[in-house]
């Protein structure tokens, strides 16, 4: 017969383990120039933080050097992080924001 047996041996499945993609957050800095209505403005339409949420990010960025404006799988937060640059750059201002690996 044409077949290939594998004879008793039993073949096991390899088990695959699924991974929840690592996440990055993303920080909002303070400069001296930036207004605190365009930092809420960028929370609200960036990172879709409702107006109380916004502004409590907003006076941590004020009083604390930054904020915190959540957590993301890279591609997100890399994206998140050049919005905030190209709205910032398109408004004159120098917001920055940045990633860093949790």
């Amino acid at each position: 017969d044409g077949q290939k047996q594998t004879g008793d041996q039993v073949r096991e499945r390899a088990s695959q383990k699924t991974q929840n993609p690592r996440l990055y957050k993303v920080v909002l800095h303070n400069d001296n120039y930036t207004t605190m209505e365009f930092v809420v403005q960028v929370l609200e339409e960036v990172f879709l933080k409702n107006p109380s949420e916004a502004f409590r990010i907003m006076m941590q960025v004020h009083t604390q050097g930054q904020g915190l404006c959540g957590f993301y799988p890279y591609d997100i937060a890399e994206t998140k992080v050049a919005t905030v640059h190209d709205m910032a750059r398109d408004r004159g201002f120098p917001l920055r924001a940045s990633l860093e690996e949790e």
